[in-house]
């Protein structure tokens, strides 16, 4: 399928934009990066014939159709490459030997928000005329606090229904919690320097700290010790599943002596992780560390279950006196499983592959939480290697033409 081709074109050619957020700059208020990405993506959409709006470069929307409005809600932003790559981040590399294009945003999102415009394209080329008014929205700031959405939701009309191509297959009923939270530590610090993590939803894969070099404690920490630096090497993996990376500060803790710190953040010290419901365990991953002199400032991205409130997880943080600010939340999102949309979604997913799937609930927060009924949909599928938030980031050829047939025929029955 020539589409096919296109597709593989265009998500390496939009991956080769470094859409991580930087420093806001004039009209461009999550970097130059992501504005020239959603231009790009928004001047496809007008190629294909599709009306569109950039809205002030925190989103953008593509329309297709009229009537009751359906949304198809994406990002175009994109988390740090951070370290460990064997292949350029932002080089779009179509590695046709082994099936894969590779680069961060290949799956989470860039790559699923292209396959979803070419499945318009390809509605509207086979002359489907939808009764619905398709808008699919992109945002610019999902990874770092959904400015994108709030001021999209502030000056358009967000639609109450429609899904989120960004999580898991067969479908996401409900969503836990988020609250990302920076705790504050005081400390007696014969240290300086210490640092560590990119992004509050990231594994910390990187810190170090100024101090003394102490061969025994370095050995039995697996430390490496630099230009007076200890240096501690972790692996980054999605804030929401910690333990499928290794977090880098936990180790620098043990060194340091900061046994009660340690604790506190990386056993369980809080006692949150016994809270669970049918979305899965609390989640609790520190990942960004910060020192300002005898200060010491942690960011926790914490992911809790949908059934709870929130009001649980900072009374427990409450009760060990650790002082805190909210940076970040998100409500939970729970849909009934059997409703219109979750109930078809997760039909056309195993009309496609053959299976026999139910909905399932994640820690992941997607776009879908931002309508009255929305669901997560895909792409990354149970059993398989999971690279998001990670070094060495792909998209398989395989996923391309089955997220291909299943969005667009999810679309067809949705909109019809």
């Amino acid at each position: 399928m020539d589409i096919l081709n296109d597709i593989k074109k265009t998500i390496s050619d939009i991956v080769k934009y470094d859409s991580s957020q930087y420093p806001p700059v004039k009209s461009m208020p999550f970097g130059k990066g992501a504005a020239d990405c959603l231009k790009y993506f928004l001047s496809l959409a007008s190629s294909f014939g599709f009306e569109v709006k950039n809205y002030d470069n925190y989103a953008g929307e593509v329309i297709f159709g009229s009537g009751e409005e359906f949304a198809i809600l994406a990002h175009l932003d994109v988390v740090p490459a951070g370290s460990g790559w064997t292949h350029e981040p932002f080089g779009g590399e179509i590695d046709s030997a082994h099936g894969r294009i590779w680069g961060r945003g290949t799956m989470d999102d860039k790559g699923p928000a292209v396959i979803a415009l070419y499945c318009l394209k390809a509605l509207k080329d086979e002359g489907f005329v939808p009764k619905k008014k398709i808008k699919l929205i992109v945002g610019c700031n999902e990874e770092n606090g959904w400015e994108c959405i709030k001021y999209y939701t502030s000056h358009a009309h967000m639609p109450e229904v429609g899904f989120s191509p960004d999580a898991d297959f067969p479908v996401i009923y409900a969503e836990k919690g988020i609250l990302q939270l920076a705790l504050k530590f005081n400390v007696n610090a014969d240290f300086t320097g210490l640092c560590g993590g990119e992004r509050a939803n990231m594994v910390c894969d990187y810190c170090e700290v100024v101090a003394p070099g102490d061969k025994a404690k370095l050995k039995k920490y697996n430390l490496a010790y630099a230009d007076g630096k200890v240096i501690s090497k972790g692996k980054s993996a999605h804030g929401s599943t910690p333990e499928l990376g290794k977090n880098a500060i936990a180790s620098v803790l043990e060194y340091l002596g900061l046994t009660q710190m340690h604790s506190l953040l990386f056993c369980d010290g809080f006692n949150l992780c016994k809270l669970q419901d049918v979305t899965g365990k609390l989640t609790f991953s520190p990942d960004v560390i910060t020192q300002s002199g005898n200060e010491i400032l942690v960011i926790c991205d914490i992911r809790y279950p949908a059934t709870f409130e929130r009001a649980q997880v900072l009374s427990a943080i409450e009760k060990r006196g650790v002082p805190y600010e909210i940076l970040h939340e998100q409500l939970p999102l729970y849909n009934n499983k059997d409703c219109e949309l979750i109930s078809t979604l997760c039909a056309v997913y195993n009309e496609v592959t053959g299976k026999h799937m139910q909905p399932v609930a994640i820690g992941g927060g997607t776009y879908a939480r931002a309508l009255k009924c929305g669901a997560a949909f895909g792409p990354e599928e149970d059993g398989e290697e999971s690279t998001i938030h990670k070094p060495d980031e792909y998209i398989t050829f395989e996923k391309i033409e089955k997220c291909f047939k299943i969005y667009k025929l999810a679309i067809e029955r949705l909109c019809k």
